[in-house]
């Protein structure tokens, strides 16, 4: 059942993310396009999404299933929400930034593998090559033998590469490099 967003951060808000990630959804929904999943995480999630931007879902943060939420609210809702424009990767510092307490805390280690790694996800959505770095590290020590391990892997060598991830380019308005046209031309990581 959901539960309508009343603008506050509670408990039932938080736990209404999760149920929606963890139970509703399949994961290969999770990383596939799909414009009806999209627009079903608009329609539920939203105003959610908005009210976490402007930081009125802050306070999330001082409890570890509320802080998974916040981060998935920010990373992957920001993707499924704004898809295909400049706003999906508007929230990736402030995602960072969460994921980054979060962990420090060790919030991470209380869930299991499956939800363990929307706390790393962020890393691995950075163009940051030191940032991509660590996502390897996090995946390779807390998620051995997942297949999130070579996925960290693509994206940290993609930015090593080129400094960036190519697929955003046109979408962020940067102007692509030959090497990184010849890249996606191939068949290059576009998600």
């Amino acid at each position: 059942m959901d539960v309508p967003f009343t603008g506050r951060p509670t408990s039932a808000a938080a736990q209404a993310v999760l149920t929606f990630w963890f139970e509703d959804t399949k994961p290969y929904q999770w990383f596939r396009r799909s414009a009806q999943f999209d627009q079903t995480v608009r329609t539920r999630f939203g105003a959610m999404h908005e009210a976490a931007c402007s930081g009125r879902l802050d306070v999330w943060q001082s409890n570890p299933h509320h802080c998974l939420a916040l981060i998935i609210v920010l990373d992957q809702f920001s993707r499924n929400t704004y898809r295909d424009t400049p706003r999906a990767f508007a929230q990736d510092k402030q995602a960072l930034a969460i994921a980054n307490g979060a962990i420090r805390r060790r919030y991470d280690q209380l869930f299991d593998r499956k939800e363990k790694a929307f706390f790393y996800m962020p890393f691995m959505h950075s163009e940051v090559l030191a940032v991509q770095e660590k996502s390897v590290a996090l995946y390779k020590a807390r998620l051995p033998g997942t297949m999130n391990v070579p996925y960290a892997i693509e994206h940290r060598d993609i930015v090593k590469k080129f400094g960036r991830f190519p697929h955003r380019n046109k979408i962020m308005g940067r102007q692509s490099t030959p090497t990184e046209t010849a890249f996606l031309k191939a068949g290059g990581f576009n998600p």
